[in-house]
């Protein structure tokens, strides 16, 4: 899997902005706090980092590509970014986050649950974790089963994991989350784009 995205992070365009930037920062800085210690889980070429360091947080940047962590060098000079380990495991000690933000990241990942098991293991207790993936609601499901089926669940596509408000939320609690909620955001109401996913570490 590294080897994948070390050959997509070569191929992207040398500037290039997160999808939703906007929408997606607004998101993050309504939720983290100054001072908190966050981690940016599949931090890319470091934008969200480099969104936190200005927002006066501590941040633990990781991504599974060092293409990307050499991107993210540039974006949020001096941030602290490290290699994620070849298992998966985060490389962060037990209970040191307040906050982990996991966004665009979970669909690529073939074991959530060993992943989403990471995230509560680098929590502090009362930690949370915001994150967001592609929405599957009903009627985009339907569309995508009539029109786009093929190229939407491409086998050779970076997307591994496609989820619905129901079975996201059920990853979180099966990784021992608590509160878990998802809610919905962007585009019009029966065809939302995004899941909003937040859960907290007892």
């Amino acid at each position: 899997m590294r080897a994948f995205y070390e050959a997509v992070w070569a191929d992207l365009p040398p500037e290039i902005r997160p999808w939703a930037w906007e929408r997606r920062r607004a998101l993050l800085l309504a939720e983290a706090r100054p001072g908190e210690r966050v981690l940016d889980l599949g931090c890319g070429a470091g934008h969200f980092t480099a969104a936190l360091l200005g927002h006066g947080c501590d941040v633990i940047a990781v991504d599974i590509a060092e293409r990307a962590l050499e991107r993210a060098r540039r974006t949020a000079p001096g941030a602290d970014l490290r290699l994620i380990g070849p298992g998966g495991e985060l490389p962060v000690d037990h209970r040191g986050i307040d906050l982990v933000w996991c966004s665009e990241v979970v669909e690529h990942i073939p074991d959530v649950g060993a992943a989403l098991t990471e995230v509560r293991r680098v929590l502090r207790p009362g930690g949370r974790l915001l994150l967001t993936t592609p929405a599957h609601g009903l009627v985009r499901r339907v569309l995508i089963a009539a029109l786009r089926f093929d190229a939407h669940f491409d086998p050779l596509g970076e997307h591994v994991r496609f989820f619905t408000r129901r079975s996201l939320r059920a990853s979180l609690e099966a990784a021992g989350m608590d509160d878990a909620t998802v809610t919905t955001t962007g585009g019009p109401p029966l065809l939302r784009e995004t899941l909003v996913a937040r859960a907290v570490r007892d």
